[in-house]
């Protein structure tokens, strides 16, 4: 009996330091709102406007808050750490005022007064986008440039009427200049109109830009093109001939009747694969390019339908050059068809399957007209014996 008594005795005098250490970590948490910001000027911006402040003395000021109804009608808010001394307001789509409430609000969440400003914000850069857009044609398809002084997101619509038929085309970026491209157009004359949306939701009027005619894209055919053997690799290895990357034959993993593909070893290159790795082919005609096409090596001769592709000989990155004269060389671009190989060495089905239908390729504008190409192999998979590949194809404009 006296050691229950005991017991219950310990027991309440810990649950009285208990309450007591409680109450004392309550009585010490700081409920004392921050002070309000001082020193408040607004500069408007297309769409917002840039608020900057002086903070208040309170030395546990986590960040400020911007509260305010967007052109949408929806209540928003923006922050700003108490590291800065201005804040943005966006989003708008409307040149008359608003008013934004701000809040400093401290590390105990503890908010100050409201401190209640007006915002007239400039036009909105979307609509100075819409205004910019220009639309050119272009092989297959056509250019469409626009700027952004913002450097905000924006989706620019782009509507394309055939006839009666009507495509759209969404395009997204927050670049203060871009340009790209829309593919896959036949060339007849179309009508484009766009519009432009930011990310929050506020978007212009569809507008006609104008009607335009894609450029005639055409394969550029290889019965004309030779190979410039002083100024490329010896690819003549076993059944591989340099020749064969321009052949129209691609080589397939089902069959070996169709081995067409380039072998490229160290022994016939001087003892060592030492990339860059060129091949200089005279195309005996003037041409311009905008995309084209390359294929791996397919078969292997493990046989049962084993493939090669992606195999440490094929080639993976490369180098286009265009020239005039096969002496002064214009960089077309730096490709790389990628490794889909995990850790395990798995390659997913869709990565054979862009390696059987070619690996598709664009140059970021359409080249100036040229006779000579160098293909400028910069790495393989991996082997240091042996590189191989099977097609290039090119498309634009043949035999200018």
């Amino acid at each position: 009996m006296i050691m229950k008594t005991q017991i219950k005795k310990i027991i309440f005098s810990i649950f009285l330091i208990t309450l007591t250490f409680s109450c004392s970590k309550n009585e010490d948490v700081d409920s004392t709102p921050p002070g309000i910001l001082s020193n408040i000027s607004v500069v408007p911006t297309n769409g917002g406007g840039i608020i900057s402040y002086s903070l208040p003395s309170d030395n546990d000021i986590s960040y400020v808050r911007a509260e305010y109804t967007n052109s949408q009608g929806e209540e928003v808010f923006r922050v700003s750490s108490r590291y800065n001394t201005s804040l943005e307001i966006n989003g708008l789509n409307q040149t008359t005022s608003i008013k934004v409430r701000l809040y400093v609000v401290d590390e105990n969440e503890n908010i100050s007064d409201e401190v209640e400003i007006e915002l007239t914000p400039l036009e909105s850069f979307i609509y100075l986008v819409q205004q910019s857009i220009e639309i050119s044609p272009d092989l297959g398809g056509v250019k469409i440039t626009w700027e952004n002084i913002a450097t905000k997101t924006v989706f620019v619509y782009v509507h394309i009427l055939n006839g009666t038929d009507e495509t759209i085309r969404i395009l997204s970026s927050d670049n203060a200049e871009e340009s790209l491209f829309i593919r896959g157009l036949d060339a007849v004359e179309m009508t484009f109109s766009t519009k432009v949306e930011d990310f929050d939701g506020n978007i212009t009027d569809l507008q006609v830009v104008g009607n335009y005619t894609p450029l005639f894209e055409e394969k550029i055919e290889k019965n004309t093109w030779t190979l410039i053997a002083s100024q490329s690799i010896n690819g003549n290895a076993y059944e591989g001939r340099t020749v064969n990357f321009w052949d129209d034959i691609v080589d397939t993993v089902e069959t070996d009747s169709d081995n067409s593909y380039f072998i490229a070893t160290r022994e016939n290159n001087g003892g060592s694969l030492n990339f860059p790795l060129d091949i200089v082919i005279d195309l005996n005609k003037n041409v311009k390019i905008k995309r084209f096409k390359l294929w791996q090596r397919a078969y292997w001769y493990q046989g049962g339908g084993v493939t090669y592709h992606y195999q440490e000989e094929n080639l993976k990155s490369f180098n286009l050059y265009a020239s005039n004269d096969a002496q002064s060389w214009e960089l077309l671009g730096e490709f790389d068809i990628g490794d889909p190989r995990d850790s395990a060495g798995n390659i997913p089905a869709s990565a054979f399957q862009e390696a059987i239908d070619g690996h598709d390729f664009s140059l970021d504008n359409t080249s100036e007209q040229f006779r000579y190409l160098k293909i400028s192999i910069t790495s393989n998979y991996g082997s240091t014996i042996i590189t191989v590949g099977s097609e290039i194809t090119l498309y634009g404009l043949d035999n200018l």
